[in-house]
């Protein structure tokens, strides 16, 4: 019905409501007759439903508008009864605008959660919530890489890893934080947090793995210390090198002035002489092994150039051909993909694998299988990484851990120091310089880079 606004309708029914009731009393005290009375009052009972009905026309709306907005059902729309008048316009158009600011806010959440799901998904440290139940919530990508976990859906699987890490995890207070070392290339430090989410309590865990930290400051410590040192034992012994060759020049310069009737005490010369000289020697190598610890505190910084590996391994061949022949030792290059490149300075990189092969030589001594492999490629990751293994003797538990420390040695002549300043090379290109080896089988030496970015 076209009515012009809701209480004109309301009017209207109550009227005709009335004047059913009015003509049925009329009939019926008129005729007294049942059958009018009836009709009139199926009249009264269809008219007042419709009343009832009309009258609830509002009602439903606003259900149906809490019930949208109960189940985000942003689809709907008040738009059909607005021909009731200006109030039931009114009221359709505040519908529609609250369900339009519910589904813009709706929106607008939906891509934060999507921002910090891909956010979470991309840094660099691991995030794990897990409920009081133990079930896991979150985990991203850098949390499985460093936890390598398979199936890690309850926060007891940590005790695959670590039952220390389990340990310590499960009675961390919330704002709480530890550091563990899990294995020999993995130290985490774990921070804790907690919070509540529909009605249930949730811990928040971030891990990180700080080895590549602890060197760093390993190394900045021991470059501290050399240069402390380095200064105290060149200030001492420059000067008594220098006093030990004058004093050696003077004694031979005044034996030959000394008259014929004291050549008895030439022996006494000849002891004069050698101790002069052997404090002379002792000092410049001294002195020279001092320079060893400039040599690794000065390092300068690498000239990053993007080069392809493949030449740089048949130049090394090249370089070691015949170093290794001479000891019956065979060199295998091997990049894949042959165009693999890294961004490097060329000339460092060539100097840590010459110190590599070396090493790998002198271990091979007594070892049967006498060929030192060089490989190329990426690892899991897409990290760009040079490897060089060796089959001979290997080093043990109790020395891998210790090899990269400056001036530390298992070689009678060895210096301790090539070892120390590859890795801070391979530092100071962001990368880092590993270690994996079996006693008396292989031991493999790693250079991993950081992914190349286009060229010079």
């Amino acid at each position: 019905m076209g009515f012009k606004s809701f209480a004109i309708g309301i009017v209207f029914r109550v009227l005709l409501i009335v004047c059913s009731v009015y003509i049925g009393m009329l009939f019926y005290f008129r005729d007294h007759s049942l059958l009018p009375g009836i009709l009139c009052s199926l009249v009264l009972v269809f008219q007042t439903i419709n009343l009832i009905t009309f009258a609830n026309t509002t009602n439903r709306k606003i259900t149906r508008f809490l019930d949208s907005i109960r189940y985000s059902d942003f689809s709907s729309s008040f738009t059909k009864d607005s021909r009731l008048g200006k109030s039931f316009r009114e009221m359709n158009l505040s519908f529609n605008e609250v369900i339009a600011a519910f589904k813009k806010t709706r929106a607008e959440k939906e891509e934060q959660v999507l921002f910090l799901q891909i956010m979470i998904q991309h840094i660099n440290t691991g995030i794990l919530s897990f409920e009081s139940g133990g079930k896991i919530g979150v985990i991203n990508g850098a949390a499985k890489q460093l936890l390598q976990i398979p199936q890690f859906k309850d926060i007891n699987d940590l005790g695959k890893l670590s039952r220390e890490l389990l340990k310590k995890v499960l009675t961390l207070n919330p704002g709480g934080s530890f550091s563990i070392r899990i294995n020999g290339d993995l130290h985490l430090n774990v921070q804790s947090a907690a919070f509540k989410m529909d009605g249930m309590s949730w811990t928040l865990l971030s891990f990180q793995n700080i080895k590549t930290e602890l060197q760093k400051n390993e190394l900045k410590a021991w470059q501290n210390l050399t240069k402390v040192l380095r200064h105290e034992i060149m200030n001492s012994m420059t000067p008594i090198a220098s006093l030990a060759n004058s004093l050696g020049t003077i004694v031979e310069e005044d034996v030959e002035e000394i008259p014929q009737g004291l050549v008895l005490k030439k022996d006494s010369y000849l002891d004069l002489s050698e101790g002069l000289a052997t404090i002379s020697r002792r000092s410049i190598g001294l002195v020279d092994f001092v320079n060893a610890y400039r040599d690794y505190t000065n390092i300068p910084q690498p000239k990053l150039k993007l080069f392809k590996v493949s030449a740089l391994f048949e130049h090394i061949c090249v370089l070691m051909k015949e170093d290794l022949s001479a000891s019956r030792i065979s060199l295998k290059a091997q990049c894949d993909p042959i165009d693999l490149s890294v961004r490097a300075d060329r000339e460092m990189i060539q100097m840590i694998l010459i110190n590599l092969i070396k090493n790998a030589k002198e271990a091979m001594e007594k070892a049967t299988n006498r060929t030192i492999e060089l490989r190329a490629g990426k690892n899991s990751h897409a990290i760009p990484m040079i490897q060089v293994t060796d089959f001979g003797e290997g080093i043990v538990p109790e020395a891998i851990e210790r090899i990269f420390v400056p001036f530390y040695t298992t070689k009678k002549s060895g210096s301790g120091i090539g070892l120390a300043i590859s890795r801070q090379i391979m530092h100071l290109h962001q990368g880092s310089l590993e270690v994996t080896s079996s006693p008396l089988e292989m031991t493999t030496f790693t250079l991993l880079f950081g992914p190349a970015k286009g060229g010079d």
